[in-house]
């Protein structure tokens, strides 16, 4: 629970999410989950865990993940996976906006598929750039608005009926611009196109990469 008296519990989307991630990790997700993960060291805090299909991927150089989940169900999906994993990883209960950590007290953070549904990304950001100490990265792959101005069109289209359906995702956020503009020094970003299966066409769009704390507030 936030600051604002805000919850997640999306019951049905959360074991429809459940299913869906894990047919996508065979059709290539797992693979850019290991992209993502590679060369992380210390103590690493992620941000909407989810069901924990991360959590496999984080290399040995890694001291703890303090792995953050608001939704119950999904939360105790990542529980499980947290006891099959040779790295240390706590899972937590918390909000995007209220990080359940001190200041400057992580080496690096990762998001994965969480910043199209938070309530507040710039604040879910500002969150990221205070608990990450000056130096540290930010690691990130998610769904995004489409270049193309025709597909983005689409996407600005259906995201009220998406939203419903998928928990509350838009499909149509500029994700890799809002971390530049958090105090994140973007290193690397590669956009492409993923889609597992027909239902996922909105959020086809993707972008994987990392970013540097630049320091300051």
């Amino acid at each position: 629970m936030s600051d604002r008296g805000e919850t997640v519990h999306h019951p049905l989307f959360a074991r429809l999410f459940d299913r869906m991630s894990r047919r996508a990790e065979v059709a290539g997700q797992a693979e850019h989950r290991r992209e993502l993960m590679a060369g992380l060291a210390g103590q690493v805090i992620e941000v909407g865990a989810g069901n924990g299909l991360n959590f496999k991927h984080y290399p040995g150089t890694v001291t703890e993940v303090i792995a953050v989940e608001p939704e119950p169900y999904l939360r105790k999906r990542a529980q499980d996976e947290a006891e099959r994993v040779p790295v240390a990883v706590r899972v937590v209960d918390g909000v995007a906006d209220r990080l359940p950590v001190d200041d400057a007290s992580v080496d690096a953070g990762v998001v994965s598929l969480v910043l199209c549904s938070v309530r507040d990304q710039q604040r879910a950001l500002a969150e990221l750039h205070r608990v990450i100490r000056p130096g540290g990265e930010l690691r990130f792959y998610e769904h995004v608005l489409a270049n193309s101005p025709g597909f983005a069109r689409f996407q600005r289209i259906v995201r009220p009926g998406w939203r419903l359906v998928a928990g509350g995702c838009h499909c149509d956020r500029d994700t890799g611009a809002a971390i530049a503009g958090a105090g994140f020094e973007v290193e690397d970003c590669r956009r492409f196109a993923f889609r597992p299966g027909p239902l996922e066409l909105p959020v086809t769009p993707r972008i994987i990469g990392r970013a540097r704390h630049s320091g300051g507030t």
